[in-house]
């Protein structure tokens, strides 16, 4: 499943007619339609000079969850620590943000321009600890390719 995606991604990263943002949404587009525990997939980005994340493309619900200070929850987290953060059960995180009450799971990626965290990928799941080291490569390969495009 994997390989088959990651050749959609490179399609999509190669189209020049697409915008960076556009080919960010339809990659989160993709991977929520292609991979069921991919309940909600979006990319946030460091803001500015300022020491928070602010929400880029998304697929799923809706968030109020637009801007999030560095520390604060899985994506500030790892805004911080520059390692990916899987959590099998979010409700066991003491520093936990809840963007739904369905979801159960998230894995949280950092995305790296030039050796500088400059924002992740976050996939939330109702499926409780649906994430593997498969799950992890894939996602930082997604990252790889759309870093090239930023």
């Amino acid at each position: 499943m994997f390989d088959s995606l990651k050749e959609k991604v490179e399609e999509t990263i190669a189209k020049s007619e697409l915008t960076s943002t556009e080919k960010m949404q339809r990659i989160c587009d993709d991977l929520k339609a292609a991979i069921d525990h991919y309940d909600w997939v979006g990319f946030y980005f460091k803001n500015g000079d300022k020491r928070e994340l602010k929400l880029g493309p998304y697929a799923g619900q809706p968030t109020d969850h637009t801007i999030i200070p560095f520390g604060k929850g899985i994506c500030g987290q790892v805004a911080e620590s520059n390692q990916n953060f899987v959590v099998p059960d979010v409700h066991a995180q003491d520093n936990y943000i809840a963007c739904s009450l369905t979801v159960k799971s998230e894995i949280v990626v950092p995305l790296f321009k030039n050796g500088e965290n400059i924002g992740q990928i976050d996939i939330d799941s109702n499926t409780p600890d649906p994430f593997s080291e498969s799950d992890e490569r894939f996602l930082e390969f997604v990252n790889e390719k759309v870093a090239e495009i930023l």
